[in-house]
């Protein structure tokens, strides 16, 4: 995927679009080929870093796991649920496994980390969603949340393993270098968890919420059949 490929997509995206009352999200789908789903090296989720915020990252639910009270008491609010270090070996399996999918950010107070990885471990570990250990700063964890929701998941699985990705690179309000920086980094990142690379890639769009899929390319493509 090349820049001005995003960019010539873009602009198609733009003329085509038609006003809405709210602001849309602008995705990138990444169509793979000659990948079966079915085996583990080929089933993609990965976290990157977007470049820009988007606005979405953010709104993932969080979770403390935590001990001191002074601490827990200082970040209330910032989480969508603390558990305290008592309650972890009480935490049934349906519970855990509420954990592993409704929380995207999971954080535990270091000293909390042994009691998370004896009780939860076994269901937390293979999913991805080992709490991040942290010190029981306020002001640590501020700026943590704060690098965290530039962080965005990117996975083939919709319920089961799919021969594809789609994600929110932003909205329509951003500008365009930022979509194509986001889109880029995006890209590149999933790119480097296929077996063959880019040979497994087989189309690439972005669109808006309520618009159309614009394939990369199909701008210089049209050109050619015109000729």
């Amino acid at each position: 995927m090349q820049k001005k490929e995003i960019i010539q997509a873009l602009k198609i995206m733009r003329e085509k679009s038609k006003e809405r009352k709210f602001t849309q999200s602008i995705e990138l789908i990444i169509n793979f080929k000659d990948l079966d789903t079915k085996k583990p090296i080929n089933q993609i989720d990965v976290k990157v870093t977007m470049p820009n915020p988007t606005g979405k990252q953010g709104s993932g639910k969080k979770l403390l796991f935590a001990k001191t009270k002074d601490f827990i008491e200082s970040v209330q609010g910032q989480f969508d649920r603390i558990i305290e270090e008592p309650e972890i070996e009480k935490l049934k399996k349906k519970e855990i496994a509420l954990i592993s999918t409704e929380y995207d950010i999971l954080l535990a107070e270091g000293s909390v980390m042994i009691a998370v990885g004896k009780y939860l471990g076994q269901q937390l570990a293979p999913k991805g969603k080992m709490p991040k250990p942290v010190q029981p700063n306020k002001e640590l964890i501020e700026q943590m949340l704060k690098t965290l929701g530039n962080v965005t998941r990117v996975t083939n699985k919709k319920g089961k393993f799919m021969p594809l990705v789609q994600v929110v690179i932003g909205n329509e309000k951003m500008k365009d270098e930022q979509l194509v920086d986001n889109a880029m980094a995006i890209s590149e990142s999933v790119t480097k968890e296929l077996p063959r690379k880019h040979q497994n890639i087989k189309s690439i769009y972005v669109k808006e919420s309520m618009g159309p899929c614009i394939k990369l390319g199909a701008e210089e493509k049209s050109t050619e059949v015109k000729k």
